[in-house]
């Protein structure tokens, strides 16, 4: 469900390239034309300008933009123009650095990415760093959350509908017995969480509701100040709910004193072409606001623009 608006009749590669060419020279740069092209292109269309862009004048597109642009409007432009594999790879190469390190940014790329595209990730990151994604996670993380992180990243779901019922019940079990037993990092909750479709694991979180009268984010919340264990409760909210972990996202990056650019342009650049219209939809339903008006009373300028481009505001 995205929100990105592609034009009927969308000009071809070379006619783009070089109005994105137009648009950096001059006296200043013409951002609102960069806008007007790049935010209203899918990927594989924003794949082909890059590459008509070097053929034409034997440079990189994203080089460029870098030079033109600054602050947080260069950031949202060059997550967004970026092949989105190449875009998580990134993000999770930033995120295991030291002053920009996140488990959740790896957490919520490894849990709302379907298998395929997961693996291209990988993939990415390993043709980009000439090292692979989990021997970072392992390097950079520690402890339980190590245990966690690894097989979250090295995952290949199942990704049908197909469910096992009795698994499930079975699994639920288990579950509850480790919660139980503070056993919050055990094996066998870790492989039911890591490898379990994401069907099969919401059948077996229903089980576990209908069996022991408790979402299991609730029996997770006995230690509130816990790290690992707020962790654990929002890779499970970002396996099952994932609109509502990134409605929670935007927030906290919104709504909290002095808004959070970083979590905001993550979380629109990599969702506009896949979940945003949802994740819009439960903003407005958590906070009786809409996203677009949230954006504006907290942005300016042309990262405000950008924006509101990519979540399919009418105006923009």
């Amino acid at each position: 469900m995205a929100t990105i608006k592609v034009p009927a009749n969308v000009p071809c590669p070379e006619e783009d390239s070089e109005q994105l060419r137009k648009a950096f020279k001059g006296w200043g740069t013409n951002e609102a034309l960069i806008i007007q092209i790049l935010a209203h292109r899918n990927a594989s269309q924003r794949k082909l300008i890059r590459d008509a862009y070097s053929a034409a004048y034997g440079e990189d597109l994203l080089k460029d933009l870098q030079k033109e642009l600054s602050s947080d409007f260069e950031r949202i432009v060059l997550l967004w123009t970026l092949d989105p594999h190449e875009r998580d790879a990134y993000l999770a190469n930033e995120a295991t650095k030291m002053l920009t390190a996140s488990n959740l940014v790896i957490m919520e790329i490894a849990c709302t990415r379907s298998s395929h595209d997961l693996f291209k990730v990988r993939q990415a990151y390993h043709a980009r760093y000439k090292k692979s994604l989990e021997e970072d996670v392992a390097y950079h993380t520690k402890g339980d959350f190590r245990k966690l992180l690894v097989p979250l990243v090295t995952a290949f779901r199942y990704e049908g509908d197909e469910v096992n019922m009795m698994l499930a019940k079975s699994e639920a079990k288990i579950l509850h017995e480790k919660i139980c037993d503070k056993a919050y990092a055990d094996e066998e909750l870790i492989r039911i969480l890591t490898t379990r479709s994401k069907a099969q694991l919401n059948a077996t979180l229903n089980q576990y509701n209908n069996q022991f009268g408790k979402a299991i984010n609730k029996d997770l919340k006995v230690e509130e100040k816990d790290e690992y264990l707020a962790f654990l409760r929002a890779t499970i909210k970002c396996l099952t709910c994932p609109e509502k972990y990134f409605e929670k996202t935007l927030r906290f990056a919104i709504n909290k004193l002095g808004t959070d650019e970083w979590a905001l342009t993550r979380v629109v650049a990599t969702q506009a072409e896949v979940n945003m219209q949802r994740i819009k939809e439960e903003y407005h339903k958590r906070n009786s606001v809409p996203l677009e008006k949230a954006i504006v009373k907290d942005t300016t300028g042309d990262y405000e623009k950008m924006l509101l481009a990519l979540i399919g505001h009418e105006d923009a």
